[in-house]
């Protein structure tokens, strides 16, 4: 049977057998499997046994990857320690030293980091383009260009990627296409089913969704898992059982949970975008017949004091991350896009007044109240 995405959501693990079989996923808190001789040890190394060193892989990592790739309709995906490391191991996968990567400008601060000056050491260079702009990605491919990177919908503000214009222009030139969908999760996007070859999501965001977890996913074409998983072996970047239980256990309310935290951001960008003093609300349209995310960027302008902004949240609490399923909000020319370089936030319209807000599963009215309370008393 074909089922629906609120049921796979639910039952992506496998189905347990045994004597004593446990209705909840046990977690698997072991560094290591036990084997009864050298022969059934060997089993392992010969693809006969699944499991031996919780490095390698161990069933609550296993589960969060798969049950993650079932949700974006891909055949493969590999659990890491969060979801840095899923994109350098993503990364790794394709590209080597003397390589190069298209990557989108506009892109999460952390992940511009990594670009821009950790992969300098493996000798992988990066050129950052507008990806709404298809000369200038095709004027930015070298003989040597192996990937294009990019967000289906950026963070912080919001633009929503015209993905099957990107993958057909890198199926075009024989490149690799990896979108991290952390913002829009397959709830609302499938980019492997648009013709993605690697989709990436930071589980620690809505995945997880409870804000008590670090882990990264990385799903996608088998050949180009399984290269990722062996640099995640390799590299240590593997997942803790626990984490992963964690994750899994948040997956399967992801749903429901998006369902309200989508028709939440919905209402306080209505609500936001009737106030004339604002400079910008930033709330895509359009995404997806589910809704248009979790997440509303505003920008307050030179009308309002944002630090008094901040202080008159009352219950909304300031942290440097997102999709919790309390409504939250953070600061990103201090957080996430910190050390971005000024020229280019500027460009991007990363402002001092630029806020980002993350809706979590509360009555919305009371969020829409809170932020009407904050922007009153921060009015100058």
């Amino acid at each position: 049977m074909t089922y629906k995405f609120g049921t796979k959501t639910v039952h992506f693990q496998k189905k347990a057998e045994g004597r004593n079989v446990s209705k909840a996923q046990p977690i698997y808190q072991t560094s290591a499997f036990s084997f009864k001789d050298l022969d059934d040890m060997e089993d392992f190394y010969q693809g006969n046994k699944e499991y031996l060193y919780t490095r390698f892989s161990n069933p609550n990592t296993d589960d969060l990857g798969e049950g993650v790739a079932q949700l974006e309709g891909a055949p493969k995906g590999v659990a890491t320690s969060s979801g840095m490391s899923a994109i350098l191991a993503g990364v790794l996968a394709v590209v080597s030293h003397g390589d190069h990567i298209v990557a989108s400008e506009d892109i999460y601060g952390g992940t511009y980091q990594l670009f821009a000056n950790e992969l300098k050491e493996f000798g992988i260079e990066v050129s950052f383009v507008s990806m709404n702009n298809s000369d200038e990605i095709e004027n930015a491919i070298k003989v040597n260009t192996k990937l294009l990177y990019s967000e289906s919908v950026t963070n912080p503000l919001l633009r929503v990627e015209d993905l099957p214009a990107i993958i057909s222009l890198a199926k075009k030139h024989h490149l690799t296409t990896m979108i991290d969908n952390t913002f829009a999760t397959p709830f609302l996007l499938k980019p492997y089913e648009l013709g993605a070859d690697l989709v990436i999501h930071s589980a620690t965001k809505y995945i997880g969704g409870h804000s008590d977890v670090t882990a990264g996913v990385l799903v996608g074409r088998e050949d180009l898992i399984a290269k990722a998983k062996t640099k995640v072996v390799n590299l240590g970047a593997n997942l803790s059982p626990f984490e992963a239980w964690l994750a899994c256990r948040g997956l399967k309310t992801l749903a429901v949970r998006m369902e309200r935290q989508v028709k939440n951001a919905q209402a306080l960008a209505d609500f936001l975008r009737r106030n004339p003093l604002l400079e910008k609300v930033y709330y895509p349209e359009a995404v997806a017949e589910n809704g248009n995310g979790a997440i509303v960027s505003v920008d307050l302008g030179e009308q309002f004091d944002i630090e008094t902004f901040f202080k008159s949240l009352e219950w909304i609490k300031i942290v440097p991350t997102l999709a919790g399923v309390e409504s939250t909000v953070t600061y990103p020319i201090r957080t996430s896009h910190r050390t971005v370089p000024e020229a280019i936030r500027s460009k991007l319209g990363i402002t001092r007044g630029l806020v980002r807000i993350s809706l979590g599963i509360e009555d919305a009215e009371d969020i829409i109240k809170a932020f009407e309370i904050a922007i009153e008393k921060a009015k100058l």
